[in-house]
């Protein structure tokens, strides 16, 4: 292995460490592309050290995650609304979420969305506004509490009479900072620990229709899939070796701040309908409305193949079921899933 190769792989260096020498500068990008094997890229933006990283609140029980099938803390569950812009780039402890989904915004943009329980991070960021359509796909984790930087004033009563704990940027202010070193709007960061003390009735997890287990017969091999919106790409690319889906976001690798690339066992590209909201953003660009209740095709990435298959969502506060030919539920692999939105 050459000299090269073995500093591409080296383990990021300590955040803190680093700040001190003053030889990082935070948000910078990474010198080197060596995905699909797990990449490293610098430290940057970490936040808030005031309190430890754990599992869920509270010592909970241990048991299977109905999210990522399992064994964990079930705590309250807490959704986080990420940017992802490219400044907003690399994102902090998205990879401590359960499962990430992938929604389109104005213009064509995207933006993340992480939804914990097993862990909460002491930090994640960075965090943007929150879309109407978020209430339709959150309403089947039962009461979540929902972190995001804020939203239009005709927006804002729709989000505060919905059934979740929605803390925002604006009402929950001690909860929320500015990381130095990165440009605003990509530096508000959170701390979910202090959100969900400010929603201690907030649901813990329960059955969202996921189902876990080895990988069905069939599938049609895949080395990579990308789901492209009007501005912005998302590609996964199977590694045979590390037996994961790395991720990318506009052709590049997507790093976390731990100097990581972001990758998942599971990847399901859900097709949904995505008609006009009747909301703008601050530049009177129309949001797109992603219906997450109905049905239709998706496609299921796991084990290095391409699984076609149907999802089923009756109403807001069933689970979203995905089944295989045949007729039965689509088997994901354990640990993180992610749930890629694409235009019907």
């Amino acid at each position: 292995m050459s000299s090269s190769t073995t500093g591409r792989r080296r383990r990021a260096v300590p955040l803190l460490a680093l700040l001190a020498a003053g030889t990082l500068t935070l948000g910078a990008a990474p010198a080197a592309d060596t995905d699909p094997v797990p990449s490293q890229g610098p430290a940057a933006a970490a936040p808030d050290a005031s309190a430890p990283e754990a599992d869920a609140q509270g010592g909970a029980p241990r048991k299977i995650s109905p999210y990522t099938g399992l064994m964990a803390e079930q705590g309250p569950v807490l959704a986080v609304k990420f940017d992802n812009a490219r400044g907003a780039r690399p994102h902090h402890n998205l990879d401590k979420a359960d499962i990430v989904y992938v929604e389109k915004v104005e213009g064509g943009m995207s933006r993340l969305m992480g939804v914990y329980s097993s862990k909460i991070p002491r930090a994640v960021g960075p965090v943007r506004s929150a879309r109407e359509s978020d209430v339709e796909l959150l309403k089947q984790f039962g009461r979540p509490a929902l972190a995001y930087s804020g939203v239009r004033s005709s927006l804002h009563k729709f989000l505060k009479d919905s059934p979740i704990y929605v803390r925002s940027h604006g009402a929950l202010p001690r909860a929320y900072y500015r990381a130095p070193g990165r440009n605003a709007p990509h530096n508000l960061f959170v701390n979910p620990g202090m959100v969900l003390k400010s929603a201690p009735r907030a649901h813990k997890p329960k059955d969202i229709g996921f189902r876990f287990g080895p990988a069905p017969k069939g599938g049609t091999r895949t080395a990579e899939r990308t789901v492209r919106y009007a501005s912005a790409s998302h590609t996964f690319r199977w590694s045979p070796s590390q037996k994961r889906w790395y991720v990318r976001f506009d052709g590049a690798p997507a790093w976390q701040s731990n100097g990581k690339q972001m990758s998942a066992r599971t990847i399901v590209i859900q097709k949904v309908k995505m008609p006009p909201s009747k909301y703008r953003d601050v530049n009177g660009a129309v949001t797109p409305y992603i219906k997450t209740v109905g049905e239709g095709w998706a496609t299921v990435l796991r084990d290095g193949k391409a699984y076609k298959s149907w999802w089923m969502r009756p109403n807001t506060k069933s689970g979203t079921k995905f089944i295989q030919k045949g007729g039965k539920p689509m088997p994901f692999a354990k640990g993180q899933v992610w749930i890629v939105y694409e235009d019907a």
